[in-house]
């Protein structure tokens, strides 16, 4: 008995392009941050921390739309590779900040020109155009709400299918 691995019908919806999508440029960008590393999560939380106004813990999740359980989890992997910590704000002493540190600014310099090339390397085969047509319909569709961070992407309409 043979078996035909082909999806089949599922190539052509939408949930499934964009899953096996995010799933070849996941694979993709952890390799090329793991000489750094950092994995794309951490990355995307110290490029959410570089921001000019310092940001709370909760702050920080609800602009990654990950649970509070996750970030305090990323905060305190990142606390414990030097790259970030948290303060007490100034103004409330009830808030705590996440600020970078010199070594996560390096290296969050670093990471990004690797996600850059990564990234790049990943969406070479459209070329230029085609490129830069899906950046734009990817902002375009994600631009209107943010995800519930809580959901099971895996369930619901669709059931990421």
């Amino acid at each position: 008995m043979t078996s035909d691995a082909s999806p089949g019908p599922l190539t052509g919806r939408l949930g499934y392009l964009l899953k096996h999508a995010h799933l070849r440029y996941a694979e993709a960008s952890t390799r090329a941050l793991a000489p750094l590393g950092v994995d794309g999560r951490e990355l995307a939380v110290l490029a959410v921390l570089a921001a000019d106004v310092p940001l709370s813990q909760q702050e920080a999740a609800a602009r990654l739309t990950v649970d509070r359980t996750t970030m305090v989890a990323l905060v305190d992997g990142l606390e414990a590779k030097g790259l970030a910590e948290r303060r007490r704000s100034d103004t409330d002493r009830r808030k705590n900040l996440v600020v970078l540190t010199a070594p996560g600014r390096r290296l969050l310099r670093a990471a990004e020109a690797v996600r850059t090339e990564a990234e790049r390397d990943f969406l070479a085969p459209l070329g230029a155009a085609d490129a830069t047509a899906l950046l734009r319909a990817l902002r375009a569709l994600t631009a209107e709400s943010a995800p519930d961070p809580g959901a099971d992407p895996g369930t619901g309409p669709g059931g990421g299918f």
